[in-house]
């Protein structure tokens, strides 16, 4: 993504969704949500809306506890005299210059991004020409149990064949984070939604053949061991409606259009500027 792109992703994401809700106060200094936001979309060059949703929260938190150091440190910065310094009084100026200029371009390219307006018959018609785009995969939510011997994974599910509900769901979170060698174990064996083909062929053959709510009655082995599976959720496969994702369209639609305008305006400006 070009600076330009990120820039105004930043400006499309900040201008929907800052708030000035404070979150915390560091010494009488608040954090807000809009300071998280900004701070997202430039640890993600204005893609957080592309993480996955499970992870959002926990992103959100790291780079709420990031902002708090960072106060910290400043607050500790101060009280050394450090922004008293030469040195300090120097790189300041650099850096006011920068950002007087940077601010500059930020606003200009505000502008001509507000003035592009996307009708919705174009949005409508990018949404009928491209429908694909929009087409989910039939998914599963799974969690698993991963041993190395049968005989372990027949001793688990003797544990788990005669729960049901809550109750079965529970004690598969239990045991996983208890017997479970795989990765997923700490987390319950959790392994999040995933689609057809993504997993190993007898895994995926049997998650796939599983009904919400089931265990897996015998060990299914593959080529990293025996695995008890336990389906959390199921989801089949879909297209998005209109109304889903008309907000992702526009903003789609805008930046193309941005881009367009950009190099138009960009080449009238070379033409009439003194470069040598």
């Amino acid at each position: 993504m070009n600076k330009v792109t990120m820039l105004l992703s930043a400006l499309l994401l900040t201008g929907s969704i800052a708030s000035a809700k404070t979150l915390v106060t560091v010494n009488g200094k608040a954090i807000t949500q809009q300071d998280v936001d900004t701070e997202l979309m430039n640890a993600t060059q204005g893609r957080f809306n592309q993480v996955p949703a499970d992870r959002q929260a926990a992103f959100r938190q790291q780079v709420l506890q990031q902002l708090i150091g960072k106060e910290l440190i400043y607050n500790d910065a101060k009280k050394s005299g450090i922004i008293n310094s030469k040195e300090y009084k120097s790189e300041y100026k650099k850096l006011e210059q920068r950002m007087k200029k940077e601010l500059a371009i930020q606003v200009w390219q505000k502008k001509l991004l507000d003035s592009i307006k996307i009708s919705n018959k174009e949005l409508k018609d990018y949404y009928n020409k491209n429908k694909e785009e929009f087409n989910e995969k039939e998914s599963v939510h799974a969690r698993h149990i991963l041993v190395k011997a049968e005989d372990e994974a027949k001793k688990i599910i003797a544990q788990l064949k005669s729960l049901s509900g809550e109750k079965l769901k529970e004690k598969f979170i239990e045991l996983a984070k208890k017997e479970s060698t795989g990765p997923s174990g700490p987390k319950g064996g959790d392994l999040g939604y995933f689609s057809k083909g993504q997993m190993v062929p007898a895994f995926n053959d049997k998650v796939f053949s599983m009904k919400k709510g089931e265990v897996t009655l015998k060990p299914v082995k593959t080529q990293f061991g025996y695995h008890v599976i336990y389906v959390e959720d199921k989801k089949p496969s879909m297209t998005r409606s209109f109304d889903e994702v008309k907000a992702f369209i526009e903003q789609r639609l805008k930046m193309e259009k941005f881009k367009a305008v950009m190099k138009k305006k960009m080449d009238a400006l070379q033409k009439k500027a003194a470069i040598k």
